[in-house]
């Protein structure tokens, strides 16, 4: 089988915008989409390694728990980048910053 040509990934990738599930990284994303990407990827990888539930996660850091599943979910766009990070670091109190 072989792989689909960039017009049906993009065609997809559209449809999947109005979709339910996971939000997925623009074509070409901004420094600034790759950075809230990048926060919303630390959400999962603490979900991962700690093994535990949104609802758990939703609890720790003090929000509702279906915007801790938007973010899960990249979700983002009601999210200051700001509180996004400040949201992680209730999750994450060591949580370090790094621009390059």
């Amino acid at each position: 089988m072989a792989f689909p040509n960039k017009t049906k990934v993009r065609k997809v990738l559209k449809n999947l915008e109005n979709a339910e599930g996971t939000l997925a990284l623009s074509e070409k994303p901004t420094a600034l989409e790759k950075f809230r990407w990048d926060i919303c990827q630390h959400f999962l990888a603490y979900k991962r390694k700690h093994k535990c539930t949104q609802k758990q996660m939703s609890e720790i850091a003090g929000i509702d728990e279906s915007k801790m599943s938007k973010i899960l979910h990249h979700r983002v766009e009601e999210f200051s980048t700001d509180r996004l990070i400040s949201i992680y670091q209730k999750l994450n109190p060591k949580v370090q910053l790094l621009v390059s």
